[in-house]
């Protein structure tokens, strides 16, 4: 795998994993609103979406 091809390849897991945040941030709001935050679904979620944000402020502090 070549340079271009690897940045591509990072540039896609970027996207990924911000689309995915997207999602479960979303299904926490449904569940929030459905009165649900100490159900184990929501809870997690929030490891989740805890570990998707900091792999994406890492991913950002790189430039990606």
């Amino acid at each position: 795998m070549n340079n271009q091809e690897r940045l591509a390849a990072f540039d896609q897991f970027a996207e990924d994993v911000r689309h995915e945040l997207d999602e479960v941030s979303h299904r926490m709001e449904q569940l929030r609103a459905e009165n649900r935050v100490k159900s184990a679904t929501y809870k997690q979620l929030f490891a989740i979406r805890s570990t998707l944000k900091e792999i994406d402020r890492r991913l950002a502090e790189r430039g990606l």
